[in-house]
């Protein structure tokens, strides 16, 4: 690239106009005209970036004996009636006589009958006389009232070869394959004689790069640029991914492939629910993410955390995830930082204080270089800073909250007093907290606005509620996908961080549907319920006293709150409340039947998106013998939504595919692969094909009958009734997950 910048392309440019003043004194150019059109290209080629840069030029001599323009004018004008007709019927028999290529420089002979003739240039001398009209015309493909640039060499020639001084010269131009002598120019043009110019040592200049003007001075023009990614396969590839989301804005609504690729996630947290998250915002076309996590994976991770395999044990989740992704989708940008978040109530000690401001500081960093913020974190401890870094500079915040049975999640309120676009002054604000957001609207609450109940009575060593460390299987993936499908509504919304929480049943004209601020559900209750709840003036997190004590003290603040757990109670007011009485713990405990579930027999048909999600949770339900039916194949528009495969699976059929990783996340499990096509009703088959489809309906019968469980998770209706004509013959647990 730096020869190609550094090339001297005044020295190129006379290098080229020698060799067409050669070509015109030896008299090679009244042989082949098509020598006084030259050009010349230079092109550097980045391939590692399909990228290819270049110039071009046409010569066009300049010598110190200028050219005069002494008329022009358009060639209905100058040419009486029957010469226009005679001259059009000239140039249409010429073409028709061309056989290859169309001479660019010509002689047009118009002798006094009007008798118009089309000669070449080497008929020169025998043109003239007889009171002929003489023109010499060239190929013109301007489109304004102005010769083109062939010109210049086209007048030098006949007045350096021929001794001409004043030319006569015919601009011929055509509409639509047709001689237009409406937009044809005539004029004339003097050129005397330049001087030194038949020395063999004379070197003319020239200009001619693109972009310059004769008698200007020369500046460094800037390459053009032609983007070849649309032909590397990594684009191909992203293209395919985001198929998907194009065809949601064709059916649903418009999604925004811009805002999504350009948004940038911090994702607090890489276990169970960072790896769904991760994968799922992939499918958003959000391509730039950040994972902050401090532990590593761990063998009974493997069928909980989707993306890593047996290989990962031991191994810091931050370093696993990396490659899992990409494997998955090659254009996102993954940063990962293993870094403990500093958690309230957990006391430092003096020797300690130093690393906990630099992990504040670095996550404030990481903060402010974000758009979104996951808190997918295992505590309500280490939720806390974050949640007020977030507060402090307006950033979106998606919190996912895991029970037992049931989960939490919300997007958190826009901080108070800020506004749209940025902050202001801090100084100036801490005066000027208000419960309202910059729109005039009262402040959503975050995560800590509806706990005010558990922190009263929160005494010092104790911790934070937190997440339930045993969660049903499958909870996770529903948790995750709400979170992330709330943060896609929140970014095509209007207002964005500013926009009002609405719950079910209220009318809405945005195209989204309606946005809640919390959405609770319950797997064993069958539940989903949409929460509104504003913010706290004791919330411990957003509140305007505690950003307004933050925006004053910094970090020294952080340090008190975190080794004093009366501190944030005074602050807030929350001492002064009335202590409650402890709630009645309910027992949502389950009772597991291991020997049922791990004998179970479990037919899933559909090895897709559905399918591999319901594998992977049936194994962590203890589930051990697996039968998956599918006929389709891995496809690189898979990778992200399929949170089994990876690249290496391409053009695998997923019936085998899946099994290898279904056994890297469980060795114990008994997993088959059937590659069959489920017979469809109103998919008719030909005789040659009836007997094997006759043969696959018996298999699917088969099948059926030695399973105790069968998932339908095949992508169409009709692909559904056999196995469900047959699980009813057969008396069978039949589960039918269908997306709409």
């Amino acid at each position: 690239m730096r020869g190609f910048q550094n090339l001297d392309r005044a020295l190129l440019l006379k290098a080229e106009a020698k060799k067409i003043l050669h070509d015109i004194i030896s008299g090679k150019v009244e042989e082949d005209p098509a020598l006084l059109l030259r050009f010349l290209v230079i092109s550097f080629a980045d391939l590692k970036n399909w990228k290819v840069y270049y110039n071009v030029a046409f010569p066009s001599l300049t010598f110190d004996s200028k050219i005069t323009l002494l008329s022009l004018k358009v060639a209905s004008e100058v040419l009486s009636q029957d010469e226009a007709a005679s001259l059009s019927k000239a140039f249409t028999e010429w073409r028709k006589s061309s056989e290859t290529t169309v001479v660019p420089f010509f002689l047009v002979n118009i002798p006094p009958d009007s008798s118009a003739t089309i000669r070449q240039l080497k008929d020169w001398k025998t043109c003239q006389g007889n009171g002929q009209k003489l023109l010499f015309g060239f190929y013109d493909h301007g489109n304004r009232g102005f010769p083109g640039w062939a010109l210049r060499n086209y007048i030098a020639f006949v007045s350096l070869r021929w001794k001409i001084e004043k030319v006569q010269f015919f601009c011929y131009r055509e509409k639509r394959g047709r001689p237009d002598v409406q937009q044809s120019l005539i004029g004339e043009a003097s050129f005397p004689t330049p001087h030194g110019w038949d020395d063999p040592d004379y070197v003319p200049e020239a200009i001619g790069w693109e972009g310059e003007t004769a008698g200007k001075e020369s500046k460094e023009k800037k390459p053009k640029e032609i983007d070849l990614s649309s032909i590397n396969p990594a684009s191909q590839d992203e293209e395919k991914q985001l198929m998907h989301l194009k065809l949601m804005g064709w059916r649903h609504f418009p999604v925004n492939l811009d805002k999504l690729s350009h948004a940038r996630c911090l994702l607090l947290g890489a276990g169970t629910l960072g790896c769904e998250v991760a994968r799922l915002l992939m499918t958003w076309g959000i391509r730039k993410l950040t994972v902050v996590d401090d532990g590593c994976v761990s063998m009974s991770d493997l069928v909980k955390q989707s993306l890593y395999t047996d290989k990962d044990c031991g191994v810091p989740r931050v370093t696993a995830i990396i490659p899992h992704l990409k494997e998955r989708c090659s254009a996102v940008e993954v940063e990962a930082i293993q870094m403990e978040i500093p958690k309230l109530g957990h006391y430092i000690s003096a020797s300690k204080i130093a690393s906990v401001l630099d992990d504040c500081k670095r996550l404030q960093t990481l903060v402010d270089s974000n758009d979104v913020v996951f808190l997918l974190n295992d505590t309500w401890e280490s939720m806390w800073l974050p949640t007020v870094l977030c507060a402090d500079k307006n950033k979106i915040v998606i919190t996912t909250l895991l029970g037992s049975d049931s989960y939490l999640v919300m997007r958190h309120g826009a901080g108070p007093g800020t506004k749209s676009g940025g902050m202001v002054d801090v100084i100036a604000q801490i005066g000027n907290l208000s419960t309202e957001d910059a729109l005039g609207r009262q402040r959503l609450g975050c995560c800590f606005c509806s706990d005010t109940a558990s922190l009263i009575n929160l005494d010092r060593n104790e911790t934070l509620n937190q997440h339930s460390t045993v969660t049903l299987p499958g909870l996770t993936s529903v948790a995750s996908g709400i979170a992330v499908e709330l943060f896609a509504r929140m970014l095509h919304h209007p207002d964005e961080i500013h926009a009002p929480g609405d719950i079910s049943g209220m009318d809405t004209e945005h195209q989204l549907g309606i946005l809640p601020h919390q959405m609770q559900g319950s797997l064993s209750k069958c539940v989903l319920s949409t929460v509104l709840c504003n913010s706290s003036s004791n919330c411990i997190a957003c509140s305007n006293v505690v950003l307004s004590e933050y925006r004053r003290r910094g970090f020294d603040f952080v340090m008190q709150a975190i080794n004093d757990s009366t501190h944030l109670k005074d602050l807030t007011g929350i001492s002064d409340l009335k202590k409650t009485s402890a709630c009645s713990n309910i027992s949502t405990t389950i009772p597991v039947h291991l020997e049922k579930l791990s004998s179970a027999r479990c037919l899933l048909l559909g090895a897709g998106t559905l399918g591999c999600d319901v594998a992977r949770i049936l194994m962590d339900c203890g589930v051990r013998k697996l039968t998956v039916v599918d006929s389709g194949r891995v496809v690189v528009s898979n990778l992200a939504r399929q949170s089994l495969y990876t690249s290496d699976d391409r053009d695998t059929p997923k019936a085998s595919a899946i099994l290898g990783h279904l056994k890297e996340r469980c060795p114990s499990v008994d997993a088959k692969g059937v590659k069959m096509e489920i017979p469809m009703p109103g998919h008719p088959v030909s005789p040659n094909e009836a007997a094997s489809m006759l043969e696959d309906c018996k298999r699917l019968q088969e099948l059926v009958a030695s399973h105790d469980a069968v998932f339908l998770l095949t992508d169409t209706r009709e692909s559904r009734w056999l196995p469900t004509l047959l699980c009813t013959n057969e008396n069978k647990v039949n589960l039918v997950r269908i997306r709409e």
